[in-house]
């Protein structure tokens, strides 16, 4: 029986893809205390994703929610990276790459060659099998999905999503990483969506119909769900800040695998993301932004 491992004896730790979910990994990583190397597709890409981290961590200590010691201490613990090779001596490493199902299958192939046979190896994946990447890895028991929320600094779920071969002991030492960042988890099972994407895509893609059908004005629907269901952000804005390409593919995913109409992606959910209109990453979605992701008036 394989033991699971403590994890505050983890110092070495990879990312893999540098968009906002990668960085907000690395950053609750590092701050963690753990030594963190960015991977993403270009050694400029990383450099640039490691960059906009760091202004991040710049304007918390601008509002005195961090001091620039410890700023200074995080970005020491940050290297980016254009090369899994790069990954080869980490013991945990996190995949942050776009929801795409042969992208990851790939990446997990590519990452079980260069790991060390110890190393555990996490998706960020939002609905794509964990089963499925576990296969493609070549370590089937060290696979594990690791789901956390965005933004990731500030939100404190992760799903931890156990696939067929995950090990008892990859499970512990992946609970018991989010943990050290700060987080509370909850299990879920390997079947797609997961817990919180199963209720959540749902809910923002009927959003999407909604204002499709004209029911109301975007920020009619948004206040209607604010105020009325007391959420703390309403549906479209919320869509906005996941991305729209990611809600359309975890749709996509519920559709096919599920077979539900219930998770048929909404026809404007599809023409904006055609568009180009991704929501705050790209300036627009549902709403406008300004190039520090303020909504416009």
């Amino acid at each position: 029986m394989v033991l699971a491992r403590d994890p505050d004896t983890i110092t070495k730790l990879g990312v893999v893809g540098g968009g906002q979910m990668g960085q907000g990994i690395a950053q609750v990583a590092a701050q963690a205390g753990i030594d963190v190397i960015l991977v993403d597709a270009t050694q400029a890409l990383a450099e640039g994703a490691v960059g906009k981290l760091t202004k991040t961590l710049d304007r918390l200590v601008e509002r005195g929610k961090l001091d620039a010691e410890q700023r200074d201490a995080i970005v020491a613990r940050l290297r980016p990276a254009g090369s899994h090779e790069a990954l080869a001596d980490r013991e945990f490493v996190i995949e942050a790459a776009p929801e795409k199902e042969a992208l990851k299958l790939d990446l997990f192939e590519k990452l079980g060659a260069v790991l060390g046979p110890e190393a555990i190896l996490a998706s960020n994946t939002s609905s794509i099998s964990i089963t499925k990447l576990a296969a493609a890895s070549g370590r089937p028991d060290r696979v594990v999905g690791m789901h956390f929320m965005n933004p990731v600094p500030l939100m404190k779920l992760v799903e931890i999503v156990r696939g067929l071969p995950t090990s008892d002991a990859t499970y512990k030492t992946t609970v018991g990483l989010a943990q050290r960042f700060g987080k509370t988890t909850i299990g879920a099972r390997d079947i797609p969506g997961f817990i919180v994407n199963r209720v959540l895509i749902p809910l923002l893609n009927e959003a999407c119909y909604a204002l499709y059908e004209g029911l109301g004005s975007a920020s009619d629907i948004d206040t209607g769900v604010k105020l009325g269901l007391n959420h703390p952000m309403g549906p479209l804005e919320l869509a906005d800040l996941i991305g729209l390409d990611t809600v359309l593919a975890i749709a996509g995913v519920l559709h096919h695998e599920l077979g539900d109409d219930k998770y048929r992606p909404c026809p404007l959910l599809r023409q904006h993301v055609a568009a180009g209109w991704l929501g705050r990453k790209t300036g627009r979605g549902f709403y406008q932004y300004d190039p520090t992701g303020n909504k416009l008036s």
